[in-house]
């Protein structure tokens, strides 16, 4: 069935291109915390417009709100502001290296769970990535400031809570739920969480008139959000984790052709050698052919 794969290429070519604009956002000197706060509340509001078009409402259900703050924290809140933290100070190319370790980390939790099975071949895919890590951060001529290594080391967290928040969609999220739905709902949780904790904190950022770097790259930011996000979790729903998580692949290697167009981003070999390992672990841990077929022909695998 060719449509799960053409909506996972899709995404991950959008879906790459937000940490080239989340370098733009970070450079105007916003607030991470504030810029965080905006792209959750543009992104809820664009969700919630296209369900009611489609006359879809927000679930108040006890387990679903439960299910939007946790999403909302893991999937939108914390990362985004580890992003933000750290676009100001690395690479796009970099930051996008770092997500090919969410379906990396999704098979090792997935295992855990007993979700999918351990074996030689996907367990060695797990120390490949393990050291793409290593060459990412450890040689001083990986990065061309090596005190860069801690923001690294942040947008490797946020993909960690990625690879949580898969896990929580894979797990909890009930049968009938409408993707669009439970993403609007996980958006307007982590603007609901991270209002007072901006107001607390004075980082509150306003928006200006004409639309500058930061609007726009926060519209854009908030528009490939609303919809890769909701397809995203379109596949978590009729295809399973590890398939949905395969975005990686496509995401990784935009988002770095998407820095050395945008930004004119060289990088160190280290750096190269680091992205080769990734997807060599990632097409280790990777489902067979096969199998990729039978997660796709089974909706709620």
């Amino acid at each position: 069935m060719a449509w799960p794969w053409l909506v996972l290429v899709f995404m991950g070519v959008v879906w790459g291109l937000t940490f080239s604009l989340a370098k733009i956002a970070a450079l105007t000197g916003a607030h991470p915390f504030g810029i965080s706060l905006w792209l959750s509340v543009i992104s809820a509001g664009l969700l919630l417009a296209f369900n009611a078009l489609r006359r879809r409402r927000i679930s108040l259900k006890p387990e679903m709100v439960r299910l939007y703050v946790i999403c909302g924290l893991l999937g939108s809140a914390i990362p985004n502001i580890l992003y933000f933290y750290a676009a100001s100070r690395i690479s796009a190319g970099v930051l996008s290296i770092t997500v090919i370790l969410v379906p990396i980390m999704t098979y090792v939790a997935a295992a855990a769970f007993g979700v999918e099975t351990f074996s030689p071949k996907r367990i060695l895919g797990v120390v490949f990535g393990a050291l793409a890590v290593v060459l990412l951060v450890a040689p001083e001529e990986s990065l061309p400031d090596p005190s860069d290594t801690v923001w690294v080391l942040a947008a490797l967290a946020a993909a960690l809570c990625y690879v949580a928040e898969n896990m929580v969609l894979a797990l909890k999220m009930p049968d009938g739920a409408d993707p669009f739905v439970v993403t609007c709902g996980m958006f307007l949780a982590a603007a609901a969480v991270m209002t007072p904790v901006v107001l607390a904190t004075d980082t509150f950022v306003p928006l200006g008139w004409p639309l500058g770097a930061l609007e726009w790259s926060l519209i854009a930011m908030a528009l490939v959000s609303s919809v890769a996000y909701g397809l995203f979790v379109y596949l978590i729903k009729h295809t399973g984790p590890v398939f949905a998580s395969q975005t990686a692949y496509v995401v990784t290697l935009s988002g770095v052709a998407w820095g050395m167009v945008l930004f004119g981003e060289r990088h160190s070999m280290w750096i190269w050698m680091s992205l080769v390992l990734m997807m060599a672990g990632l097409a280790l841990v990777t489902p067979r052919k096969k199998q990729l077929y039978e997660e796709v022909r089974e909706p709620g695998h």
